[in-house]
C-alpha cells in the first residue's frame, strides 16, 4: 500500500508527495462530486477572490454526507488504508473533506497557516491528503515548511481573507512572518500529475500560490485522524464548527460525524 520509507518521510518531515496513488476512475468520480457541490453549495461555502463579478477562488467543506461521489470515494477507495499506513495507526476516523478551487487567473495566495488550531481535535496521529483534480505546476501548488509539525506549537488560525481569529486560546501563538523571511525556513513545493497527492500533518505549516497556470486548479482534501486523536473544544472560533457535536473534551471522536473507517 504505502512503503515504509514513505511513511517514515511523512512522520519525519510532516509532508510527503504520493505518486500515482489515485486511480483515474476516482479522479472522475471526485470531479463529478465537485461539480455537483458547487451547483448546490453548503452554508459553509466561502469566496476569497473575485474578478469581473466572477468567483475565482472559493471553497466548501463537510459535504460528504450529502454528496454521493465524495462518500463513495472516502468509503470505497483505498484512501483510508493509505491514511492509516502514513499515520501508522490501527484505527482511522474520517475527520472531514474540503474542496478548494482556484480558477485560471486567481492571484491570491493562501496565507501561511497551520490547520491544527482551527480544529476540534488534538493528537499527533492525523493526516490531510490533498488530491489535485487537475495537473498542478510547481508555481501553482502548495508550499510546506519541512519539520514544522515537530515545533510543538499551536499557531493562531488565519482567515484566508487576511485577518486572524480571536485570540482566546492562551496556548496559541501568532504565526511568524514566513513570507518575508523565507530564507530562514526549509520550504518545499511539489509538481503534481493527475493521480498524485500530497499528504501532510495538521501541525505542518503550509501555504499555496495563486493559480499561475492556464487551467483551473481543483483540489479535494480529505482529512483523517488516528489512534491518539481526541476531541477538544477550543475557546475561540473553530473551523469547521461542527455545531451538532456532543463530544466532551478528551473523548475519542467515534461518532456519526467522525465515522471509524478502519479498526484493527
Amino acid at each position: 500500500m504505502i512503503e515504509k520509507n514513505t511513511s517514515n518521510e511523512f512522520q519525519n518531515n510532516g509532508v510527503v508527495l504520493l505518486k500515482r496513488i489515485i486511480d483515474q476512475k476516482w479522479i472522475e468520480e471526485l470531479r463529478k462530486g465537485v461539480e455537483h457541490n458547487f451547483k448546490n453549495p453548503s452554508k459553509y461555502k466561502c469566496v476569497y477572490e473575485e474578478e469581473n463579478n466572477q468567483e475565482i477562488f472559493y471553497d466548501d467543506y463537510c459535504n460528504w454526507q450529502r454528496i454521493k461521489e465524495y462518500r463513495n470515494f472516502i468509503f470505497n477507495s483505498n484512501i483510508a488504508k493509505i491514511a492509516g499506513s502514513l499515520m501508522k495507526s490501527k484505527k482511522v476516523n474520517l475527520f472531514h473533506e474540503h474542496v478548494l478551487i482556484k480558477e485560471k487567473g486567481s492571484k491570491k495566495r493562501t496565507p501561511w497557516h497551520q490547520d491544527q488550531g482551527y480544529y476540534c481535535v488534538q493528537g499527533r496521529d492525523n493526516v490531510s491528503i490533498w488530491i489535485p483534480l487537475d495537473k498542478i505546476d510547481i508555481n501553482s501548488s502548495m508550499e510546506f515548511i519541512l519539520g514544522s509539525h515537530k515545533w510543538d506549537k499551536i499557531f493562531l488560525p488565519t482567515k484566508f481573507k487576511g485577518y486572524d481569529y480571536d485570540h482566546k486560546d492562551k496556548e496559541f501563538e501568532k504565526i511568524p512572518d514566513i513570507e518575508n523571511n523565507r530564507k530562514d525556513y526549509e520550504i518545499i513545493s511539489y509538481e503534481c500529475e493527475l493521480g498524485d497527492a500530497i499528504a501532510f500533518n495538521y501541525a505542518t505549516i503550509h501555504a499555496a500560490y495563486g493559480n499561475n497556470s492556464n487551467t483551473r486548479r481543483r483540489a479535494f482534501s480529505v482529512r483523517f485522524t488516528g489512534d491518539d486523536a481526541r476531541y477538544i473544544k477550543r475557546k475561540g472560533e473553530m473551523s469547521p464548527p461542527f455545531p451538532n457535536i456532543n463530544l466532551k473534551n478528551n473523548e475519542v471522536l467515534d461518532s456519526e460525524t467522525f465515522p471509524v473507517l478502519i479498526s484493527s
